[in-house]
């Protein structure tokens, strides 16, 4: 019981103390920005700024399965995004769920440019995704869902560093976050990797992840399809079971779109909690509850601001 009452102690005063330095970072203008989806006015961002990439001496195969259901407004703006990388090496599917809002014909004016695409019922998003990488052979593998982006420059920054780092399993990078006209509304600046970023929440941007079918296969070769909402989350926790190597890229990979209908919208106080707690579970053998999940996080959060404001005048630069 002491040893209880000390231990929950130490707890409580951690939690104090870190508390207070994120009270001292904000009095300097230093915000947790990670988990908002909306945190400025609708600004135009300007992807022509971002770095620039050189040509590779190697491109690795890589595969992109884009997953879609009535998405008519954004799937064809998914699809280009992807198309436009002008990636050599490209294994690119869509698998539509029988849309009835005339996604099909969106995706049928550039099925030259894809490797294949059907459209057909399924049970939701998942299945779509496995079905979809089922049909892959690339080296290489990620997922983009149908109202998302991958910005410029983002494929050949991830081959050119799967290439010279052999030893590296999962890449991930920053994301930016975009209204429903493809307008910038904010960004999620994520500190160099630590197990803090998946440990207790799920902080890894899924639009920007990408990993070796090495692990894909030894972890099962699928997603699991019990999941409708945090399966990205129980990918990586699955990954890092084995002893996945991740690494952060220190750039904007992808844009995720906000939107009135998106699922992680509609569904992140319901569904979403559900599973993320059978994540945090299997994670950890235990349940958890939220006072410490926060307390959990708070290094990392801590971590983020001071990413962040070390990125604030790039991200800057794109919106003005």
């Amino acid at each position: 019981m002491e040893l209880g009452i000390k231990a929950g102690s130490w707890c409580c005063l951690a939690h104090i103390v870190l508390r207070i330095v994120l009270r001292i970072l904000s009095l300097f203008g230093l915000k947790n920005l990670l988990g908002i989806l909306r945190q400025h006015q609708p600004l135009r961002l300007h992807l022509e700024r971002l770095p620039p990439t050189n040509p590779l001496d190697k491109y690795l195969h890589i595969s992109i399965v884009t997953p879609s259901f009535n998405q008519v407004q954004f799937v064809g703006h998914t699809i280009q995004s992807v198309l436009n990388q002008q990636y050599p090496n490209l294994e690119y599917i869509v698998i539509d769920g029988a849309s009835s809002d005339g996604s099909q014909q969106v995706i049928a004016q550039v099925e030259e440019h894809l490797t294949h695409w059907i459209s057909e019922a399924d049970k939701g998003q998942t299945e779509a995704i496995n079905k979809g990488f089922r049909l892959t052979t690339g080296e290489i593998m990620g997922y983009l869902n149908s109202d998302d982006l991958l910005l410029p420059g983002a494929l050949n920054t991830v081959a050119d560093y799967f290439s010279r780092r052999p030893d590296i399993d999962v890449i991930y990078g920053h994301r930016i976050l975009i209204d429903e006209h493809g307008k910038a509304i904010g960004r999620w600046i994520l500190p160099p990797h630590t197990s803090l970023a998946y440990a207790w929440a799920d902080f890894v941007p899924q639009e920007t992840m990408f990993w070796r079918r090495s692990i894909w296969d030894q972890v099962g070769g699928q997603l699991d399809e019990s999941f409708r909402f945090a399966m990205d989350w129980d990918l990586i926790a699955r990954f890092s079971s084995i002893g996945a190597r991740f690494y952060r890229m220190p750039r904007y990979l992808a844009a995720f779109r906000v939107h009135a209908k998106q699922k992680t919208s509609m569904e992140m106080e319901t569904v979403g909690a559900d599973e993320s707690e059978r994540v945090i579970v299997k994670m950890h053998g235990r349940k958890v509850g939220r006072s410490e999940r926060r307390l959990r996080v708070m290094p990392y959060l801590i971590m983020h601001m001071l990413q962040d404001a070390q990125n604030r005048k790039s991200y800057l630069n794109l919106i003005n």
